[in-house]
């Protein structure tokens, strides 16, 4: 298991991770936008929505990654998450696909008396992935790899 930061921002996010690339060096493992995710049904993206990032990681360490995104009130409205600074951080759980049990039991466990923003699913990503605020006003994300991406 990894536990690993996870940093929302609104839009800044490819310059926070040029910079953070240029103090840690490294390339991002993934970086992942907008644009690229698979249409659903009531949402439009503008052409400047589609270039935000949905998902960054760059590697820090062998067990460390830093990960984030840019928030989209489409997806982050609804579930009242939206933006606002001291709610752009969460406790990133990085499993992989033989440890689903865990990831589920870690999901029920962390989550209850709190706030499911997203219940632990299967993703187009081709992972099991679950987003939390926990009784203590803790965000946590629990993500199980199930396919190489």
């Amino acid at each position: 298991m990894q536990l690993n930061h996870y940093l929302n921002f609104q839009g800044e996010t490819e310059a926070a991770f040029n910079f953070y690339k240029s103090v840690f060096g490294g390339e991002f493992s993934n970086l992942t936008r907008y644009g690229e995710m698979p249409a659903q049904e009531g949402v439009t993206l503008s052409e400047a929505d589609k270039n935000l990032i949905l998902h960054v990681s760059l590697p820090i360490n062998a067990f460390t990654e830093l990960m984030g995104s840019d928030t989209n009130d489409q997806f982050c409205a609804q579930n009242n998450s939206i933006f606002t600074p001291g709610n752009n951080h969460y406790i990133s759980i990085n499993l992989n696909a033989h440890e689903q049990d865990e990831a589920k039991r870690l999901f029920d466990a962390l989550s209850v008396n709190g706030q499911i923003e997203m219940p632990l699913e299967k993703t187009f990503w081709g992972a099991l992935y679950g987003a939390f605020t926990d009784q203590f006003g803790i965000k946590w994300m629990v993500n199980c790899q199930l396919e190489a991406m």
